[in-house]
């Protein structure tokens, strides 16, 4: 597949580049690092961000792409569903 873009340095600004499904957990760290989270089934979302900080995002609609950086998606305050973190 042709790739007019294979030589050029990705940015945080940019398209993300991988994405992999999210269960919550309260205990476990993603694989990496996200660039963004994707919403499937509305709700609440609670996460660690890249700083440490817990947050909780509250009435997110289906749909929702949230641009934050986060290390963990917590079970505990998490009542959105079919969660992909876009890397």
């Amino acid at each position: 597949m042709f790739d007019r873009f294979a030589n050029v340095q990705p940015s945080l600004s940019g398209p993300a580049l991988a994405a992999f499904p999210v269960t919550p957990d309260d205990g476990t760290d993603l694989p990496e690092a996200s660039r963004a989270v994707y919403i499937g089934t509305g709700g609440n979302l609670s996460v660690r961000m890249l700083s440490g900080e817990i947050v909780t995002f509250t009435g997110l609609a289906a749909g929702t792409f949230l641009p934050v950086r986060v290390s963990r998606i917590r079970a505990t305050g998490t009542t959105a569903g079919n969660i992909i973190a876009l890397a």
